[in-house]
């Protein structure tokens, strides 16, 4: 006789853990709802180093704006060499720029504030010491601003040096007879221009080095501290960068 198989019926899972089926299986928290887990902070892109990315564009646009302004003022000042007014007595075109002698205290000032752009990148490298910030993470002290806040302290009075100095410069112009008013000579009117605008813009970088003193001792989160620091210290190189640009066209541009 044949022998006759019967199919037995499918195994079915059971829906309820513990009375038999397979086992339910175990998924990876990802924090649902938006809670948090690793792949949807780094799909959302709001981690420390995006914050910081975020934070470094948008000194690196507000940096371009004011390297273009300062692009203006030395095509302006080579443009203005070559100007030219009428001779009353010869009738006659002639060239009315007259080279002035630039204070010997601005080579000084150069060197302070090559000095102090190397101070605030010591400090920028001390916050973003690896070893440091891992034991302001586990809560083992803060070595990180131990080390940062000396370096930022000295680039803020070195900060004072150098506008203590360009003040000096000024005055030393001024009782050579070259004042800013009006009977400045064009060149002596340029001179004030460019490094009192130079100022302008390193008395705000005093001011970012003042907050950031401010972060390193009020806030909590040790990104934020971070984020102070960097994006102070780019535009600090950025003004040193500029005033080498600067002192070179009053220097030899003339």
């Amino acid at each position: 006789m044949p022998a006759t198989f019967t199919h037995s019926p499918a195994e079915t899972e059971r829906k309820e853990p513990g009375i038999g089926g397979k086992p339910p299986v175990d998924r990876r928290p990802t924090g649902g709802g938006g809670g948090g887990g690793d792949d949807e902070w780094r799909g959302d892109k709001r981690g420390p180093r995006e914050s910081l990315h975020r934070m470094r564009w948008s000194v690196f646009v507000a940096l371009t704006g004011d390297m273009m302004f300062f692009a203006v003022l030395v095509v302006l000042f080579f443009a203005r060499q070559s100007g030219t007014h009428m001779d009353t007595r010869s009738h006659e075109q002639v060239g009315d720029w007259r080279p002035i002698l630039l204070p010997p205290i601005l080579f000084l000032n150069t060197a302070v504030l090559l000095l102090s752009s190397l101070t605030i990148e010591i400090a920028r490298r001390h916050i973003f010491h690896e070893i440091d910030v891992l034991e302001e993470w586990l809560g083992l002290g803060r070595p990180a601003v131990r080390r940062a806040l000396p370096w930022i302290a000295a680039t803020l009075a070195l900060g004072f040096l150098f506008l203590a100095g360009q003040w000096a410069a000024w005055r030393q112009l001024t009782a050579q007879g070259f004042s800013f008013g009006h009977y400045a000579t064009p060149a002596s009117y340029f001179f004030y221009l460019i490094t009192g605008i130079h100022a302008a813009h390193l008395l705000l970088g005093l001011l970012a080095l003042a907050v950031c003193l401010l972060a390193l001792s009020r806030f909590k989160r040790i990104e934020l501290r971070q984020i102070a620091v960097d994006t102070t210290a780019w535009y600090w190189h950025a003004m040193g960068l500029a005033w080498l640009v600067l002192f070179a066209v009053l220097a030899l541009g003339q």
